[in-house]
């Protein structure tokens, strides 16, 4: 299912690959984000139950430039899994950046595949125990149509790590996509819409709503390719929360998890006592998209995402044999920035949301490593005098307070 637009979305990209990368930066560091880090596969998706020692069938659909493969596969490397990551682009020009950057790194565990997401029932790929699609669905005729074409491919228990736009966070874009579209139609060349547009930023008016959006700095910082993206794209649509699920159910998918957990809690957000318990209600969609109504600043959709009749069951991290595991940021580092008061702040851009975490916490996550056992952090700490009931209630609140912002998940065993 393709229209007319298809092509003025391919000559983009064809011109400006996305996002603007340049293999030489390799050498000095290694993007990663959600979704498709491997240790929220390991825990949103599976539930820190499939051991690390199973291959791991991925498929990056819509790999662009290779952020997320070159994520993907270097963490599959690094902890010797035998698995592979499949790539799939369109672009030319895109793949072309992408496989410099894997030579960079030396990885040989990506397949290079050109196409679209859309011939997936015939490329004869997969089945992938998980999917990452990002930045690609909002751009389809028709996104169900995509999904249902991902669905087609994913394993039984498998799962996806989507990113769709978002509709409130993204205040100002569409605006300028309008006044765009009238004095650079997408019928001419990325060239010279590229040039239009940059002519168009040099003078936006001081009442437009883009410039006083701090959402996201792609028009800024992105070079052409984060401009022409950002506000040039022949194709864009946003989705609500509401949106979103819908689109997941027409696939019979649901969300596993939101990114960041926390974020998506209108808890977060509502102080009142009252109107906590009115939230507390609401389905758990609703609740979502109440604190996307609330907050006004969610300019994508994360998510970890499941079949509706395969929805994952997390391991219990009270269990003397879970592993708790930093996400990225060493504990060491996490406590330096927790306050006198004992609240860990964190920003949603821009918005404030402090984590409230036990006198004990500190401790703990100084000793977590990725291989110590609850039973053995246990054990640490008996032998500092803190008894053992204490201390399962400190891991307990700091387990609580850290999972749902993905700074302290469970490692999945390793065999």
């Amino acid at each position: 299912m393709t229209d007319s637009t298809d092509a003025q979305l391919a000559a983009q990209y064809e011109a400006y690959p996305y996002p603007a990368r340049d293999p030489k930066e390799e050498a000095k560091r290694l993007i990663v984000g959600s979704p498709s880090h491997i240790r929220e596969i390991d825990y949103w998706v599976f539930g820190a139950r499939r051991p690390q020692s199973q291959p791991l069938r991925a498929l990056v659909a819509g790999g662009g430039t290779g952020d997320g493969t070159i994520m993907l596969a270097t963490h599959l490397s690094r902890r010797g899994n035998a698995g592979r990551v499949t790539y799939l682009d369109r672009s030319q020009a895109a793949m072309r950046i992408a496989k410099a950057r894997a030579e960079a790194r030396g990885l040989t565990n990506i397949d290079w595949v050109q196409g679209s997401i859309l011939d997936l029932p015939t490329l004869g790929l997969g089945p992938f125990d998980y999917i990452d699609c990002c930045g690609v669905l909002h751009h389809l005729p028709e996104p169900s149509a995509g999904l249902a074409a991902l669905e087609g491919v994913l394993a039984p228990g498998g799962g996806m790590g989507l990113m769709v736009y978002a509709p409130h966070g993204r205040t100002g874009v569409y605006m300028v996509q309008e006044a765009l579209a009238l004095l650079a139609p997408p019928d001419q060349s990325p060239a010279a819409r590229i040039e239009v547009g940059k002519r168009v930023m040099r003078h936006l008016p001081e009442s437009n709503w883009l410039r006083f959006n701090r959402n996201f700095s792609d028009h800024i910082s992105g070079g052409d390719a984060g401009l022409y993206d950002l506000l040039l794209n022949p194709r864009d649509r946003a989705f609500t929360v509401s949106d979103f699920a819908a689109l997941l159910g027409t696939a019979g998918m649901e969300v596993s998890a939101f990114m960041e957990p926390m974020r998506y809690n209108p808890a977060t957000w509502l102080p009142d006592p009252k109107l906590r318990a009115r939230a507390a209600a609401l389905s758990s969609t609703d609740q979502a998209a109440l604190a996307e109504s609330l907050t006004g600043n969610m300019s994508v959709h994360i998510a970890y995402c499941r079949r509706a009749a395969e929805p994952v069951t997390r391991a219990d991290p009270m269990v003397d044999t879970a592993v708790p595991v930093m996400r990225e940021v060493p504990g060491s580092e996490l406590v330096k920035s927790i306050l006198p008061n004992g609240q860990l702040p964190f920003l949603f851009d821009g918005l404030r949301a402090p984590v409230s975490l036990p006198p004990q916490a500190p401790a703990i996550l100084h000793a977590i490593d990725g291989e110590k056992t609850v039973a053995d952090l246990a054990a640490l700490f008996a032998e500092r005098g803190m008894g053992a009931e204490k201390f399962r209630r400190a891991w307990a609140e700091t387990f609580a307070a850290l999972e749902p912002v993905n700074r302290v998940l469970l490692a999945a065993p390793k065999d």
